[in-house]
């Protein structure tokens, strides 16, 4: 019994010489870790802020386009695709497609390369190139719609008998 109380005494006396000896280390580390979670904390409300800001794009650009101005829904639209946002760029392009609002060919191919460029998941990645595919083929690139959908095809995609069928 004398001994266990012996090794708890030995015990506390190392820890308060070890918190003596360290006492700067570790108040700086205590330190560093508050400034990096007040970082951390900075950066998630801001990417929150940006998110509400692209949504109420998002959504301003529809409601300007159910009232037949579409000149400034464009606008919105074209903003949003060029965010960072991959949830509301892809909407976006995807409204931007089903409304026939940008003409201009070279423009909407832009738009895809900007969204082949995001980190998205392979799936996403596979639908925007069959997006991609669609829409060459309705311009009449049906050489590349071609090339995209083979490629597709090959690599095993969700999307491949989509792809197949797109094909025949």
């Amino acid at each position: 019994m004398d001994t266990s109380i012996d090794k708890k005494i030995e015990f506390k006396e190392r820890t308060i010489s070890f918190l003596k000896n360290n006492k700067s280390k570790i108040l700086l580390f205590g330190f560093a870790l508050i400034f990096v979670l007040i970082i951390l904390i900075f950066l998630n409300e801001k990417n929150k802020n940006k998110n509400i800001i692209i949504s109420e794009n998002y959504i301003k650009a529809n409601l300007l386009l159910s009232d037949s101005q579409s000149e400034e829904a464009k606008i919105y639209f074209d903003k949003i695709i060029l965010s960072e946002n991959k949830f509301y760029a892809l909407l976006a392009l995807n409204k931007v497609l089903e409304k026939n609002l940008i003409t201009d060919k070279e423009k909407i191919l832009t738009y895809f390369k900007t969204l082949e460029k995001k980190n998205y998941s392979t799936e996403y990645k596979d639908l925007i190139l069959f997006k991609k595919s669609l829409y060459l083929a309705k311009i009449k690139e049906s050489e590349l719609s071609q090339k995209i959908l083979n490629n597709l095809i090959n690599k095993n995609s969700k999307l491949k008998s989509a792809a197949q069928e797109l094909i025949k």
